[in-house]
Order: C-alpha cells, then sequence, then structure tokens
C-alpha cells in the first residue's frame, strides 16, 4: 500500500492539544506557523466574531493594513518602483518584527505626514489647474472679442423680433474693434457672457443639451487648448476646451450655468474690457508661476517621504498579514481566564510530532516562560484533513488533482500518476517533435532561472507559465516522444531511417503507383516517413491514433480502477471490493477489454498470408450488442461463443453494481441496530466485553440483579415503601448509589407503562424505587 509519509497516499495525521501560556501565545502560533505542518481547529465556532478575545487587535492591524494600501497607490501615483521583499535581507525583517505596536505607530505618522503633504500638493494643484484654466479663457475671451478670429460654431439664431436688434448683429458691432460699442449693445439687451473649460471628450455632448433644452437661443465659440492639462487627483493628462455662449436673459442663463457644470465644466470670470482683461491675465500669470515654484517644493518633500516608505513596505505588508494570521488563529483557541492560558486543538503529521515538540521546547527555553507549552497527543475517531507532501516539482501537478477534487484522507493519491498521463495524454495531442522541442526550452529557461523568477513580480500570463513549469517540461519531452513516433517536426515529416517501401522506377507525372516493401527491413521506430506522401495517409493514420487512443483510456481506466480496489484495501470494506470494483472489472473489461484484444490481436496476424481481408471491428462491436451470436466476418476461431459469454457477463454485473452495497450496508445497520436493541432489552453483552465499568460488574454480581423477581404489592405500596426505605437508609449513611443505580435500570424495565410515567416525574422517586427494588429483593419478596 506504500510507505508512509510518500505522494502515493496522505500523511498519517494525529490530534494533538496544546496548553499555551498566555504571554507565550504569538510566539507559539508565529513558530508553528514558519514551520507549516500545523492546521488549528476553531474551538469558538459557536461564539460570535466580534465577541472574541483578539477582535481588537485584528481591528488594528486592518487599519494598518489600509494605511499600507495607501502608500502603495502613491508609491504607484507618484511612479516609484516597489522592491521586493527578496531584495532586502532577513534581519531588517527581524528588526521590524521586534515591536509591533512600534512599527503600527510609525506607520501611523507616517501615514500622517505622506497624507498631509498629498492633500496640500492636490489642493495646491487643484489652485495650478485652476488658475492655468482661467488664463486659457482670458486668452480666448481676448481673441473672441477683440480680433474676432478662431473657430467659431454658431448653433443657432433666434429672436427674430423687428423691435429688438438679433444677436448676430451685436456680434458683429462687437467684431469692428469697437469694444465700448460692443459693450454697450450686450448691456441694452440684457445679453450675458459665460465662459469656461470642459473636457474635450464632453463638448460635444454640451452642445447638443444646449441646443434642444435652449431651442437654439444661444451663441457659442469654442476652442482647443493646445497643451493638456494635468488632473491632480488622479495624475492623468487630460485634453480640454474653452467654451464661450452667448445668452439672452437671466433664466437662460441659469439654466447655461447648471448645465455647464453637471457635465464637470468649470466657469471663470472675465472683463469684457480689453485693459482690464490684459490686467487680469497678467495678473493670473503671476500668481500661477508662484503657486508652481510651491507645488515643486511640496512635490520635492512628498517624493522624498515616499521614498523613504518604499524599500520598507514589501517587508511591512509581510509582517503586518503574519501578524494578523497570529491573532486570527489565536482567535479559535479555547481562553481559561482562571490559569491564564490558551487552549489550542489541531492536526499535524504523526512524523512531525518531535520536530513540533522541539520547537515549542526552543520557544520556552528562549522565552524562559514558567509554564512552558504541553502538547498531548489526542486519539479520536474524526476524520483527519488530508494533507499531501509535494515538492516544486510535484505541486503543480496536486494543484490540477485539487482543483477537480481533493482526496479523503489515507485515500490513494492520483497525483502521483498524473506526473506521467496528464502531459504524455497531451503528447499523444499534440505530438510534434518541432514545437516539443520548443516548449522544453521554454521550460528549461525558466526551471534555471526559477529563483530569481520567484521573486520577482511577474505578469499574469508569465506567471501562470512559472508555476506550471515543470509541467511545460513534461509535455515538452513527451511531445518529443511521441513526434518521434508520428515522425512529424513542424507538421513536417523527417527522415531519420531509411523507409521500409521502396517506390517504383520512371514515375509518370499524375500517375498512381503502389509502393512495395523492401525485403528483411522494417522502420526501426515509429510510423514510416513514407506515408506522409501517400494517398491514403489520412486513413492509416486516423486509424493509428484512434485505436491507440482506445488503447491508452483502456489502460488508463483499468489502473483508475486498480486503485479502487486498493482504497478498499486498505480501508478494509469488503462492499466495495465485492460490489463496486469486481463487478465494475468485469463489466469494463468485458466490453473495451475485447476490444482493446481486438485491436492488438488484429494487428498481429498477417491478413495477406491468410488470403483474407481483415474484419472491420467497429461491425464487430456493433454485432456485439444487436446480434449476439452472429460474426459476419470472423476475427478466431469461436468468436461468437466468447462474445455471448462476455455479454453475458457484462449483463450479470448490473444488477450488483446497482444492487449489492445498497442491501449490503441495509444488513450491516440492522444487524447493529440488532444487537443495540438486544443490549437495551436488558440483556447485556458478554462478559468479555464488559469489564471496564463498575455499573456493568454490579450488574453482574447475582443473578437476582439480572432477572429480579416481581413483586405481588400494589403499586402504591411499592411508592410508599420505598419513601420509606429511601429515608432510612439515607439517614443512616448506607446508601449506595452505584448498586442502586443498577438495580434502577433493571427494575425499571419491569415496572408497568403507567408505573414508569410516574417515576419519571420525580428524580427521588426513581432513586426511591432503586432502594426499594433492592429491598425487596431481599425481604419482601422472601
Amino acid at each position: 500500500m506504500g510507505p508512509k509519509d510518500t505522494f502515493f497516499r496522505s500523511v498519517d495525521m494525529s490530534l494533538i492539544q496544546l496548553y499555551i501560556a498566555n504571554e507565550n501565545g504569538r510566539e507559539v502560533v508565529r513558530a508553528l506557523g514558519e514551520l507549516g505542518q500545523v492546521q488549528f481547529k476553531d474551538l469558538n465556532q459557536d461564539t460570535n466574531a466580534l465577541r472574541r478575545t483578539f477582535t481588537g487587535e485584528i481591528s488594528r492591524l486592518d487599519n494598518v493594513e489600509r494605511q499600507l494600501r495607501y502608500f502603495r497607490s502613491q508609491l504607484d501615483k507618484a511612479s516609484i518602483l516597489i522592491p521586493t521583499l527578496s531584495e532586502y535581507s532577513d534581519t531588517m525583517a527581524d528588526n521590524l518584527t521586534l515591536e509591533i505596536d512600534e512599527l503600527a505607530e510609525h506607520i501611523g505618522c507616517l501615514e500622517q505626514q505622506i497624507s498631509f503633504l498629498n492633500d496640500t500638493y492636490e489642493t495646491i494643484m487643484q489652485r495650478v489647474l485652476e488658475l492655468t484654466e482661467w488664463r486659457w479663457v482670458l486668452l480666448e475671451a481676448g481673441r473672441y472679442f477683440d480680433h474676432a478670429h478662431g473657430p467659431r460654431e454658431e448653433i443657432r439664431q433666434s429672436l427674430n423680433n423687428n423691435e429688438t436688434p438679433s444677436l448676430h448683429d451685436v456680434e458683429q458691432q462687437a467684431g469692428l474693434g469697437n469694444d465700448t460699442l460692443g459693450q454697450r449693445g450686450f448691456q441694452a439687451m440684457s445679453i450675458g457672457i459665460i465662459a469656461g473649460v470642459i473636457p474635450r471628450v464632453r463638448m460635444g455632448l454640451l452642445q447638443r443639451i444646449l441646443w434642444r433644452t435652449l431651442r437654439g437661443n444661444l451663441y457659442m465659440n469654442q476652442s482647443d487648448i493646445p497643451e493638456p492639462i494635468i488632473d491632480p487627483t488622479s495624475n492623468e493628462e487630460i485634453l480640454k476646451n474653452v467654451f464661450i455662449i452667448l445668452g439672452h436673459g437671466k433664466d437662460i442663463m441659469v439654466r447655461i450655468r447648471s448645465i455647464s457644470k453637471s457635465l464637470g465644466a468649470s466657469l471663470y470670470s472675465f472683463d469684457k474690457d480689453c485693459r482690464l482683461r490684459m490686467r487680469r491675465m497678467h495678473d493670473v500669470s503671476i500668481r500661477r508661476n508662484d503657486v508652481r515654484n510651491v507645488v515643486q517644493k511640496i512635490k520635492f518633500k512628498l517624493h522624498a517621504k515616499l521614498t523613504q516608505v518604499a524599500p520598507a513596505l514589501a517587508a511591512w505588508v509581510t509582517i503586518i498579514k503574519k501578524e494578523k494570521a497570529i491573532y486570527g488563529t489565536l482567535n479559535e483557541f479555547s481562553y481559561d481566564q482562571a490559569r491564564s492560558i490558551h487552549v489550542a486543538e489541531a492536526w499535524c503529521p504523526t512524523s512531525s510530532l518531535p520536530l513540533i515538540k522541539t520547537t515549542l521546547g526552543d520557544i520556552n527555553g528562549r522565552a524562559g516562560v514558567t509554564v512552558p507549552t504541553i502538547v498531548n497527543q489526542i486519539w479520536t475517531n474524526k476524520t483527519p484533513p488530508t494533507f499531501v507532501r509535494t515538492n516544486k516539482f510535484t505541486k503543480c501537478f496536486q494543484t490540477i488533482v485539487d482543483a477537480y477534487g481533493i482526496p479523503k484522507y489515507s485515500e490513494s493519491n492520483p497525483g502521483l500518476y498524473m506526473v506521467v498521463t496528464f502531459p504524455f495524454i497531451f503528447a499523444v495531442m499534440f505530438g510534434d517533435f518541432g514545437h516539443g522541442a520548443l516548449i522544453t526550452m521554454v521550460a528549461t529557461v525558466l526551471i534555471y532561472w526559477e529563483t530569481k523568477l520567484g521573486s520577482t513580480k511577474l505578469e499574469e500570463m508569465i506567471e501562470m507559465a512559472f508555476l506550471g513549469r515543470y509541467i511545460m517540461l513534461m509535455m515538452g519531452l513527451f511531445s518529443m516522444y511521441t513526434g518521434l513516433i508520428y515522425c512529424d517536426i513542424f507538421s513536417r515529416s523527417f527522415t531519420i531511417f531509411q523507409s521500409q517501401w521502396k517506390w517504383p522506377d520512371n514515375i509518370r507525372q499524375g500517375q498512381t503507383v503502389k509502393a512495395s516493401l523492401r525485403d528483411g527491413y522494417r522502420f526501426p521506430f515509429g510510423v514510416d516517413w513514407n506515408w506522409h506522401d501517400a494517398e491514403n495517409t489520412l486513413l492509416f493514420t486516423n486509424s493509428l491514433k484512434m485505436k491507440m487512443s482506445i488503447l491508452i483510456g483502456w489502460a488508463h481506466m483499468t489502473y483508475a480502477l486498480c486503485l479502487q480496489y486498493a482504497n478498499a484495501r486498505h480501508f478494509q470494506c469488503k462492499a466495495d471490493i465485492l460490489g463496486n470494483f469486481i463487478p465494475q472489472m468485469i463489466f469494463f473489461q468485458s466490453i473495451f477489454g475485447y476490444l482493446a484484444f481486438a485491436i492488438i490481436y488484429k494487428w498481429s496476424i498477417d491478413w495477406e498470408c491468410r488470403g483474407q481481408s481483415p474484419p472491420s471491428l467497429l461491425n464487430m462491436l456493433i454485432s456485439y450488442f444487436l446480434s449476439p451470436g452472429e460474426v459476419q466476418e470472423q476475427l478466431y476461431p469461436g468468436q461468437a461463443v466468447v462474445q455471448v459469454i462476455l455479454l453475458l457477463l457484462a449483463v450479470t454485473q448490473i444488477p450488483i453494481m446497482l444492487l449489492f452495497k445498497p442491501f449490503y450496508l441495509r444488513w450491516e445497520y440492522n444487524r447493529a441496530t440488532t444487537s443495540m436493541s438486544r443490549t437495551a432489552s436488558g440483556r447485556p453483552p458478554p462478559a468479555a466485553a464488559n469489564q471496564t465499568g463498575r455499573l456493568t460488574s454490579l450488574a453482574l454480581q447475582s443473578s437476582r440483579f439480572a432477572q429480579p423477581r416481581e413483586s405481588r404489592l400494589p403499586f402504591r405500596w411499592k411508592l410508599k415503601l420505598a419513601r420509606i426505605y429511601s429515608a432510612a437508609w439515607t439517614w443512616s449513611g448506607g446508601w449506595d448509589m452505584g448498586r442502586a443505580a443498577v438495580v434502577a435500570r433493571y427494575y425499571c424495565s419491569r415496572v408497568p407503562i403507567r408505573a414508569t410515567g410516574c417515576i419519571a416525574r420525580g428524580g427521588h422517586i426513581v432513586l426511591a424505587m432503586a432502594l426499594y427494588a433492592y429491598r425487596n429483593q431481599t425481604r419482601i419478596a422472601r
């Protein structure tokens, strides 16, 4: 059945109980976690998660994790590279773990500083953005009103009242260069002007909404800002446009402002007077330059703080995750407040018990605690968890097995066989020497640099290939092997050996000829490369690959059934052997085993020497089920009789597979129920099996107790006398509780139903009846 602690079966597990001092709990859990050989049980499943002992510490560590995520987001925003943990020595990590409280306080201070600098930076950058946008608004408004050029879009003209000049006339007056005349025209008609900046992707949407909402009663001019504007929040470059809208009436202007702001536009004021605009633009430029200088200084300080955080971030994340896992494990322990100890239960490999005890002894020696950690092994009938020891080669194969289903405890592990079957079946399908060589080279490179690549953050696709590097290696090697069998390299044939077929000489173009075998020579390995040039190559290769697939599948399923027998033998389950393995093996071999035999037998016969064509196995299999006993093309002598016998065997196994195990389990259940009912009815089991308890030995001391005689007194007199004797024996100190309990057990089985209900009303009556029964056997019945 395989040796212990191998890849063939899961490791033998033991349930242990640990008594850990309160002051030593973190160190013990940390050491056992680093050891990786223990799975703790949750002893507080009925306790709410918020009411457990270390919920406060976990909440505090959750806050520290949030702070570390904030650091990572700021480092990504600033495009600062975060080194991996392997680039720093373990000494640094050990120093950081000396005091978790100091680390949490240090991280909190850093968060306050970085958050303050970041908020200040974003606030000032927002001011820079506003001043930049305001500057572009003033610039474009000046071009529009002073020079009347630049990209312009007229959406619609309205207000065709003859008494009131149109907006087009006013615009023409404003574009004549007479700024004062344009101002008077706007004031006379109560025309408002709104200017602002909006992202370019929303410019068209703003135009359509304003037109449909205001029915075209506005003029709009818009132009592109040539340089992108950086968003201080996301640090992304955004393309924006400047727009100027002219509208008539206060209500229309209010609606224009509301719609523009709802689409993310920023509105800015400007003066219609040219000299005031120039002065305002000059002030905005000076303020913008001053603020940008301040931003550069704050950005330098923020970058310095983030550069200080970056080297230790990976170590901090690892430490906090470990501490959080430690407190989460401690929450699964039962805490004894009276003795200030933690009581824990855990599963571990039996072979690792000495290592666990040695590790705990080292911790006790280093910590100098007065109460050492005690480890007790508990014997239990609970099913242990499945633990399969793996290494870097077998881990990837075991992961595939676990994805489909984890074997139960002590069951045969299919991962052992999958190391060969998975890449080999892939290679049977793939089957190309050249492509297999490429896969092998890629896998070899990944394995050669696995130490360096394992400590580097890889892309998703590369990481997937790296985790399956040993699977790729095996698939590449098997693909090269099957490529040699198929004689394929990059979908082309290649000549390793001389062909066993020879073509006739002087072949004319377009002529169909047949190849002939060379005398005394056969192709030594795989498929002859001359088959790739033949017209019937598909018929030959497809037939070959189909039959090979049947043989491989038959072998695969046969050894899987053998594993079922190994498991049933290991668990000593006769029902699985008699009801599953034997009938399934007979059924499977009667059909598919016979087909595999027919394929090999057909290959081994020289049908040309026999002077007959080879029979069709497909027709044979169809007639095997539909026409038992009839053989159209005989494969071997006595074929009809053999097929009828095998078909009968297969049919007879069907009810056995469906009915044997349920009836067998029911028979075992009825037998166990009968045994329990006999025990409950007052007939004790054999004495050899009942030597462990005092009550049982008392029950077997005298035949009078095993078969008590029924008293002739009425039941009410029994109760009265029982109370009297109970009081007397209690006062005299002669009460034998164990003897009375045994007597009560056998006596109550002889009391009528109405008496049993009466006795159940009070515990003192039961005890009194027990004493009375004892006295009744010795005096009253006499």
